[in-house]
């Protein structure tokens, strides 16, 4: 069993982190040791295996997420270089699910959906309205983002979607936001929000073809249960 209170330099080679990754991979590690990868070093008497584990020891990994630099810096043995530190690399993990504008990628059913902007907006604290455009072939043009906040007839204008999704040339567009509670099941507003914009997608000859409402690792489909038109 690995012992947190020696120096990680100490420990036997098999049992170090970065050892550990070079040989078996980065999905052979438990979060503790990718963290402690991170941070590098630890404080007196507690090296950076410790300094990790007592850090995600309460709420797991969704305390790197929810707190900000100056909240990490506050934990014992982190300071504001780890923090930062911590913050790129989620950053990093977070831009690796959002789909770069170069490369082809088909939509073909809500999972893709989810593929594509689950890691990005699962954890957003505001709302985020998106609208993913698409070509002829629903390859994603592009993924614009359309407002912040809580989804409402004044806030989502289908003028903002459609001018997007007519500069590009699109041929349809996906309607994309979260709930940052988690839960995914649209709202009153949100029903009737979707409802307005496919009818002017209508009009204008560019298909809506679905609304996707991200949660914390779920998702709901207006075209999955039966409300698009």
């Amino acid at each position: 069993m690995t012992e947190y209170n020696l120096k990680i330099k100490d420990l036997p080679e098999e049992e170090r982190p970065r050892e550990r990754m070079i040989n078996y991979g980065p999905e052979a590690l438990s979060n503790t040791e990718l963290l402690a990868i991170i941070i590098r070093t630890g404080i007196k008497g507690e090296n950076a295996l410790t300094v990790a584990q007592n850090l995600i020891s309460q709420e797991g990994l969704q305390v790197l997420i929810d707190s900000s630099i100056e909240e990490l810096s506050a934990f014992r043995g982190i300071g504001k270089s780890k923090a930062v530190l911590i913050k790129a690399a989620l950053e990093l993990g977070k831009r690796l699910y959002s789909m770069p504008q170069s490369k082809k990628f088909t939509i073909k059913s809500p999972d893709d959906v989810s593929a594509v902007l689950m890691g990005e907006m699962r954890y957003l604290k505001k709302e985020y309205f998106k609208a993913i455009l698409l070509d002829i072939k629903n390859n994603i043009i592009a993924v614009e983002n359309i407002s912040i906040g809580s989804l409402n007839s004044s806030l989502v204008h289908p003028r903002e979607i459609f001018i997007a999704a007519i500069k590009k040339s699109s041929a349809a567009v996906i309607l994309v936001h979260n709930h940052p509670s988690g839960d995914p099941t649209p709202s009153r507003e949100d029903i009737e929000v979707t409802g307005r914009i496919s009818e002017c997608g209508s009009i204008l000859g560019i298909e809506v073809l679905d609304h996707v409402i991200i949660g914390d690792g779920r998702y709901f489909s207006f075209k999955d249960k039966g409300l698009m038109k």
